[in-house]
């Protein structure tokens, strides 16, 4: 009988098997808190430098195109004809300059280039570009203006808007005996002078008894 009993409790307090569970997946961790996004700071534009080259007050093309031959011969003092001209020229040159509000070269285009003598079209060029800034244009705030560049062998030049003028070819040259023709005038007035007191004279003698 206890045996019975035993086996009946044995039986009794067996575990009995629990159903196989699925796999859970892995937690995730909760989301953390995205940062707020941020405003990128606005761009502030660096102020230009102040302008510290020449300045034009001109209120037409006209009165800047001085302004701006007066600064190439500042420029080049050493390099300008003093003087007429010669009457032949080894070159000419027309060239349209455009100006912007700082004195900048914009633009330098050719009218009538110098072409049959290359080097001094490239050296003009170079001394254009080696003069900027050129005078900024204040009240124009840009302009566009055309110089005329006349040209000698020596390498020395004048422009148009201040050319002191050109010799002409055809002008008569002072002969040598010009000086001679001029030796009569100076004897007839010295001749004249003595003959001043002659009709004293001739009066005195006409007064005595």
């Amino acid at each position: 009988m206890w045996l019975v009993t035993a086996a009946l409790a044995g039986c009794a307090s067996a575990p009995t098997p629990r159903p196989a569970q699925a796999p859970q997946a892995p937690e995730e961790p909760p989301p953390s808190a995205l940062p707020a996004p941020t405003t990128p700071a606005p761009v502030v534009a660096e102020p230009e430098p102040a302008f510290t080259g020449p300045v034009s007050l001109a209120a037409s093309e006209r009165e800047y195109r001085r302004d701006g031959a007066r600064h190439l011969y500042g420029r080049y003092a050493e390099r300008i004809y003093p003087g007429k001209l010669p009457p032949l020229l080894q070159a000419v040159g027309v060239m349209r300059l455009h100006i912007g509000a700082r004195g900048e070269l914009q633009r330098l285009e050719w009218m009538r280039a110098p072409d049959h003598v290359p080097h001094v079209r490239a050296e003009i060029e170079r001394l254009v570009q080696a003069a900027v800034p050129f005078p900024a244009p204040r009240r124009l705030g840009s302009v566009v203006y055309t110089e005329t560049w006349l040209w000698d062998r020596s390498g020395r030049f004048q422009l148009d808007t201040l050319s002191e003028g050109q010799l002409d070819r055809s002008a008569p040259v002072r002969p040598a005996t010009a000086q001679p023709v001029t030796a009569p005038k100076r004897s007839r007035t010295t001749a004249a002078t003595p003959s001043k007191p002659a009709p004293v004279r001739v009066a005195q003698d006409s007064a005595s008894p």
